[in-house]
């Protein structure tokens, strides 16, 4: 179900840039060459989110790249409610997410939105953010593979939603959730293949 939109478009407009400009800064480049630990898009998969800089052997900065990723999407979101209302919220957890994806700044060649992903729905429905959190942390530990557990995170979102009576927020959690699995291509054909690493691995 979509949400009800009743805000005035211009206002939406405004809301939808400034998320998206939160949303696409790239805070994995950002901490690694403030750290001097060089240029994250030469390292391992390539990647600017935290499981790339992890391959960087720096603990610290692929912490903070994954807070800093996940609180962007739910700043964007919480700042839009109290500012708007919901159908900002939500469009701003849609914007911050895409400009994660496709930054301004990187020529729109940004991450996977896994992390931006979980802090949108940490802000738009903290019950169904803590769920998803526990069911990527379940497969983490299962699998110690990222992509893998990212995938199932991202489809159990809907089920989520539904279980715990949020169905106006099911239409954008699909669109993001459709998005998480696109980005992660490449890795689905890894894993089929069984090349896939694992978390830890420095290629």
């Amino acid at each position: 179900m979509l949400p009800v939109f009743e805000t005035a478009p211009v206002l939406l407009l405004l809301v939808a840039v400034l998320a998206y400009l939160l949303g696409s800064v790239p805070f994995g480049l950002v901490i690694t060459r403030a750290l001097g630990l060089g240029d994250l898009r030469t390292i391992g998969s390539g990647n600017i989110g935290a499981t790339n800089v992890l391959r960087t052997g720096n603990k610290g900065a692929a912490l903070a790249t994954l807070l800093l990723d996940a609180g962007k999407g739910g700043i964007a979101v919480l700042l839009a409610r109290a500012a708007v209302g919901e159908d900002a919220a939500q469009l701003a957890a849609l914007a911050s997410f895409l400009g994660h994806l496709f930054p301004v700044w990187l020529g729109f060649r940004g991450g996977k939105g896994v992390a931006t992903f979980i802090g949108t729905l940490l802000a738009l429905a903290w019950p169904v953010g803590l769920l998803v959190c526990a069911t990527w942390a379940a497969t983490v530990a299962i699998s110690r593979i990222s992509s893998l557990s990212a995938l199932v995170a991202a489809a159990s979102v809907p089920v989520w939603l539904l279980v715990l009576g949020r169905a106006d927020s099911l239409a954008l959690a699909v669109l993001l959730a459709v998005l998480v699995w696109q980005r992660h291509a490449t890795n689905i054909a890894r894993l089929r293949a069984g090349t896939e690493p694992r978390i830890g691995a420095k290629t």
